[in-house]
């Protein structure tokens, strides 16, 4: 089994390349760069930030700004919101980044199976541009923990096959959501290679999801030993406690 951990984050623009280093020494080979209230890295940093994390073995990933809904009843928060993901593949492309990740949309006041076309024309839309302008960027729609947002294993996996997208999966999420694990579920619906997963603690409620929390060693074996073993995963962190926990996975998929 081929894993890469790493924690969402890297911070400020002025600490990365040290931040990057921090990582390597603790085995971590793995760090999404958190673009939650915006993209914070500019274009003339990007290829330091880039040449670091190649010389420390990191491979990048983005979070897109939480500020998307590509089902909005607005059609210009639609287009916000491609802009949005685009802006992040655009410095992706420069940072060297595989994977961009974003929480999709809302089903809002159409149905189920309305929201998933609004939603999968849009992704057409960015794919797109993303093949026009040659940008090496994935974008990765991501698993939801809440029952009323968009983001199902089956809307997410039928996403991948219509639009040729990537995928993220995140497990606590998945929990959250279904309340269960449903990992045979994701295994038949997700047989590609390569995974880009999100993993964390989690309280939930009825609804879905409601935080967080650090990641419990049992709920981190309890994974690893279900995920499958002929995969290149990536595992990315989103505890309060995100980089010791990294570690600790680290550590614990060494005895799979």
């Amino acid at each position: 089994m081929n894993i890469k951990f790493g924690p969402a984050g890297l911070g400020p623009v002025k600490e990365a390349t040290q931040r990057l280093e921090e990582y390597s020494k603790l085995g971590l080979s793995a760090c999404e760069i958190a673009f939650t209230y915006g993209v914070y890295i500019k274009e003339k940093d990007a290829p330091i930030i880039k040449k670091a994390a190649e010389k420390y073995n990191i491979s990048l990933s983005i979070h897109a700004p939480y500020w998307i809904n590509l089902n909005s009843n607005e059609k210009l928060k639609q287009k916000q919101s491609i802009d949005r993901i685009l802006n992040c593949v655009k410095i992706g492309n420069k940072l060297g980044v595989k994977t961009i990740v974003f929480h999709a949309g809302f089903y809002g006041k159409t149905s189920k199976e309305e929201t998933y076309e609004t939603i999968k024309n849009n992704i057409q839309t960015m794919q797109d541009e993303i093949k026009d302008n040659n940008y090496t960027p994935k974008i990765a729609p991501e698993t939801m923990g809440k029952v009323n947002v968009f983001g199902s294993i089956e809307e997410i996996a039928n996403l991948v096959k219509d639009t040729k997208s990537s995928f993220c999966i995140d497990f606590a999420h998945v929990l959250a959501r279904y309340k269960e694990n449903k990992f045979d579920l994701i295994k038949e619906k997700f047989p590609y290679k390569t995974w880009h997963c999100h993993f964390s603690g989690i309280v939930y409620t009825d609804l879905g999801e409601k935080n967080h929390i650090k990641t419990p060693k049992e709920s981190l074996k309890i994974l690893l030993s279900n995920l499958p073993k002929d995969k290149d995963i990536t595992i990315i962190n989103e505890s309060p406690d995100m980089i010791e926990d990294s570690v600790v996975g680290l550590k614990l998929s060494k005895n799979i």
